[in-house]
């Protein structure tokens, strides 16, 4: 029997006082934007299907109210308007990568780069397309912290291209001092023969993939 796995920021998670998921973040008005963003894209990068209740892609302040419409006034807003972009986004690169999707109900289509960072509450792994092909790499900062030089495992030597980034100003972001493009660098780490050094923004979610070549 398949079983199938859902991945949902449901009705019951903003609704009765519970607040909307923007509202519940901690920290100032950009820190809470930021935190949204890296929790929509961790969501999406993770096995199984995808559930997001109406008025999260909005960014909505207030929790859902039945007797109510949903806040659409506030795309008039930066920071609105890019969680609204980035959840479109990460739709798009749901449908077009078969490494997110491709795999979602086999434990083949997910591993694990580094799950032990603790101290520095950051997380990242490879989403794998079938066969073991085409692997997306995400790392995820979940702290405000700013990593100077963030090491990072990763499978295959060569140039590794950044396609989605929370803390870009198209998202609403403030900008990131990521390169677009990153070359491993050769040493050890995490069982890896190879890693990436970059600058890794607090509160913010990166995907990568190896450019071909």
């Amino acid at each position: 029997m398949v079983q199938y796995e859902i991945k949902p920021f449901s009705h019951d998670e903003v609704v009765h006082g519970k607040r909307s998921l923007l509202s519940k973040m901690p920290g100032d008005h950009e820190a809470k934007f930021a935190n949204l963003r890296a929790l929509l894209a961790y969501q999406w990068a993770h096995p199984g299907k995808k559930l997001l209740f109406m008025g999260c892609e909005l960014a909505q302040w207030t929790e859902w109210n039945v007797d109510a419409p949903l806040d659409w006034a506030l795309l008039g807003y930066p920071a609105h308007q890019g969680v609204h972009r980035l959840v479109a986004r990460l739709n798009g690169l749901y449908a077009e990568e078969p490494s997110l999707h491709g795999q979602d109900y086999h434990p083949e289509g997910f591993e694990w780069l580094d799950c032990n960072d603790a101290a520095r509450t950051v997380l990242s792994f490879l989403r794998w397309a079938p066969g073991w092909t085409d692997p997306m790499a995400v790392v995820v900062n979940f702290t405000p912290t700013f990593r100077e030089d963030f090491r990072m495992a990763i499978p295959f030597p060569g140039r590794w291209r950044v396609v989605l980034d929370t803390s870009a100003p198209e998202f609403g972001g403030p900008g990131s001092p990521v390169p677009g493009e990153l070359e491993t660098v050769e040493g050890e780490l995490h069982g890896r023969a190879q890693h990436l050094v970059f600058p890794l923004p607090g509160l913010t979610a990166l995907f990568l993939k190896r450019v071909a070549g």
